[in-house]
């Protein structure tokens, strides 16, 4: 933010000509329609108390409030000229004044309202919605040819808030005659409709094998502002081991997660589950799918 102007020293001010001492002063200290500290007018040092805008009056004109006053700078105009010294009734004085405090402290809320972003509305959401059941809005479709088997009892969760919109699904992955899961398939979408996640996402994602080892980290194009695939294999076409796969997607301020996992061991009857490469090529699919879905 650029330095205000400052006011004018004592050796650039214009001679004033002597004035009768029971004359009253030019401009008050403060001018304002309130009797008390009003929720439009910000405290001293408050951080918009001095914007950088366009419009701003110029140092030295004449109704410029004194150095000091939280409205030193009004951001909409220059403040209305102060009536003169011995002109004008008390009472035509007074509905001056009031009209001066109006227009700086609705100049004050407004650029406190425009330095801030206003109420919130402006949440980037692309046309997203959260739906309550998210076991039974997304897409996973590319997983059903190898594991058939419906999970009867998924785990699903949803919640609703001002700040923050979450659908969650964890669903347990089963080959024909399976009774217990092959593999695990989770899937989350985040509304965030008070808070930019996006440099924490990119922080998160893009960095995720620097604070977890092993793990490979690969940009995803065409999927949202931004994707990235977290993939990690230790069978080394063994019987034991893991495979495990995330699709994570920001696209405006929402956020998508699809990840796919399974555990090897000797008590599994599953010893061939798909590829890391199939697994990959799923996921991406059925998450281009889910987020037409949830646009629509």
């Amino acid at each position: 933010m650029s330095t205000p102007p400052q006011p004018p020293q004592p050796a650039d001010q214009p001679a004033q000509h002597p004035q009768p001492p029971a004359q009253q002063p030019a401009v008050p200290s403060q001018p304002t329609a309130y009797p008390y500290p009003s929720p439009q007018s910000p405290p001293p040092g408050a951080f918009y108390a001095q914007p950088t805008l366009v419009g701003q009056p110029a140092v030295g004109q004449p109704g410029q409030p004194q150095p000091g006053s939280p409205y030193m700078q009004a951001p909409y105009g220059p403040v209305p000229p102060a009536p003169p010294a011995g002109g004008g009734t008390g009472a035509g004085r007074a509905v001056l004044w009031a009209a001066v405090g109006a227009v700086v402290a609705s100049a004050a809320w407004a650029a406190g309202v425009f330095v801030v972003g206003g109420n919130g509305d402006s949440a980037d959401l692309r046309g997203y919605s959260a739906p309550g059941n998210m076991c039974s809005s997304a897409d996973y479709t590319s997983f059903k040819d190898e594991y058939t088997e419906n999970d009867s009892s998924p785990t699903r969760t949803s919640l609703k808030d001002p700040a923050l919109e979450e659908s969650y699904c964890s669903l347990s992955l089963k080959k024909p005659g399976s009774t217990y899961a092959d593999a695990y398939l989770t899937l989350q979408l985040d509304l965030h409709k008070k808070t930019d996640p996006g440099p924490e996402f990119t922080a998160t994602w893009k960095n995720y094998g620097d604070s977890h080892k092993g793990y490979d980290v690969d940009r995803v194009e065409g999927i949202g502002d931004e994707a990235y695939l977290v993939s990690h294999d230790t069978t080394n076409g063994s019987s034991s081991g893991s495979r495990y796969a995330t699709l994570a997607v920001r696209d405006g301020w929402v956020t998508y997660m699809m990840s796919y996992s399974v555990y090897l061991s000797s008590y599994d009857k599953d010893k061939d589950p798909p590829t890391l490469a199939d697994v990959t090529d799923w996921l991406k699919t059925d998450t281009k799918a889910t987020l037409r879905q949830l646009r629509d």
